[in-house]
């Protein structure tokens, strides 16, 4: 169903306020050169873990973890992430997604069996490609944060900050856009290494 390239069983930090397992996707279709999860950006790669002893590990943690996190790579990439998320959520967890917002076509489906989305803004949408090294990267990443912000789903936006390829002002603009025109919440890192 999924291609996983790793798992991690228990963190605090990956869905708000919950105890929570993050299914990492395999692939990506973008190539930011600060990505931290470079193993994952092939799609080819083979998987680390397989769907079945992922579900396995789910189902003898219900009760002590609260909530399944997709993450990646970039996870609305696979075709069959809708169908995870609703299996996921059949066995009594809460569904969270980290995405960079590749593909706003999928979202349509997926965002109803949501129950928070973190989306990775990483620069202002017309100067997404210098970042990506993907052209109409920004337009898709625009189309995404809209979809988020209409559905009603918990979210969160967030900016990974390098010095080289963002600035200050453009970081302060993204706040502005994203905590006082949109009215949702923003967090911000830097890059490892600076």
């Amino acid at each position: 169903m999924l291609k996983i390239g790793g798992l991690t069983p228990f963190t605090t930090i990956d869905y708000p306020d919950r105890l929570a397992a993050v299914v990492f996707c395999q692939g990506c279709p973008w190539q930011c050169g600060y990505c931290h999860n470079r193993h994952l950006l092939d799609a080819k790669a083979p998987a680390t873990i397989s769907w079945e002893e992922t579900v396995s590990f789910l189902d003898r943690r219900r009760g002590l973890l609260e909530a399944v996190v997709f993450s990646g790579g970039e996870p609305t990439m696979q075709p069959g992430l809708l169908q995870a998320v609703g299996m996921v959520k059949s066995m009594g967890f809460l569904t969270g997604l980290h995405t960079g917002g590749a593909y706003p076509e999928r979202l349509p489906e997926l965002l109803p069996r949501l129950d928070w989305v973190g989306m990775d803004i990483k620069s202002p949408f017309p100067d997404y490609q210098r970042i990506t090294g993907i052209p109409g990267s920004g337009e898709a990443a625009g189309r995404s944060a809209a979809l988020i912000r209409a559905s009603g789903v918990r979210h969160r936006f967030r900016t990974t900050v390098d010095p080289c390829l963002v600035n200050d002002g453009q970081v302060a603009a993204l706040r502005r856009m994203v905590e006082e025109d949109w009215g949702s919440s923003y967090d911000m890192q830097t890059v490892r290494g600076f």
